[in-house]
């Protein structure tokens, strides 16, 4: 007897549906704006850091690179409240997301600061650029230019791994699919819905991700006869 398959009893929740995609992309927003935080930090001062500042970053990177997130996010969910630290579901996902992002996002930054020629910060602070316009136009620019591919797709793991959050009852969108899986008897249906919701989210955030790159990396480079610099350099541009 061939399956039928009935999208109707699915449709109907698609409320839940909806507050789950919402919790979702909340969700990931935070655990992206802190991971990258974390990330941009220690890769700075993994570059330049003292040395024990540097070790301890290396080690949480290595920590967090080296074992699964359900493993991370159990242990802060589970293993804190031993400790006396009593977090809520939503709030251990936030937490076990962003230091897992930030470990990844640590080699990202620090490979795209790396790849920034000491000579051309050099050039930079010589054709009379502030150090505020070298850290903007010859180190941020050029560095997220080399690392923009690889980090977007690490943000784009970062929002499909939240689904991971709906083992210690975070409030997402697999959560509500899951609730509804179990009430309608619709499993096929159910989770072929929740796929096709976090395609449209991922290629939404991909979307935005790519007008970021567009409005970062595309505009006209600044002419340097607009920052000051004398009229014997005007005729180069940064390289941005």
């Amino acid at each position: 007897m061939a399956y039928q398959m009935q999208f109707a009893p699915v449709l109907d929740r698609a409320p839940e549906l909806i507050q789950g995609t919402i919790n979702t992309i909340v969700l990931s927003g935070q655990s992206i704006a802190i991971g990258l935080a974390i990330g941009l930090t220690v890769a700075i001062v993994r570059i330049d850091g003292p040395r024990w500042a540097a070790g301890c970053g290396a080690a949480y990177v290595e920590a967090f690179r080296n074992t699964p997130l359900l493993v991370q996010l159990f242990l802060l969910f589970f293993g804190l409240p031993y400790m006396g630290v009593r977090l809520s579901a939503d709030t251990a996902a936030v937490l076990a997301m962003s230091l897992n992002l930030g470990a990844y996002s640590t080699e990202i930054f620090r490979a795209g600061l790396l790849a920034i020629p000491r000579t051309q910060i050099e050039a930079g602070l010589a054709l009379g650029l502030s150090r505020l316009q070298v850290v903007r136009y010859i180190i941020v620019i050029p560095a997220l230019r080399v690392i923009y591919p690889a980090l977007t797709g690490q943000l784009t793991l970062t929002l499909l791994g939240s689904s991971i959050a709906s083992s210690i009852s975070a409030t997402e969108l697999t959560l509500a699919a899951s609730k509804i899986e179990s009430q309608t008897f619709r499993s096929l249906e159910t989770f072929l819905v929740v796929a096709a919701i976090y395609i449209t989210i991922t290629f939404t955030f991909r979307l935005i991700y790519w007008l970021i790159g567009l409005w970062l990396f595309r505009r006209r480079r600044p002419k340097l006869a607009s920052m000051g610099v004398p009229a014997i350099a005007t005729a180069r541009e940064v390289d941005a």
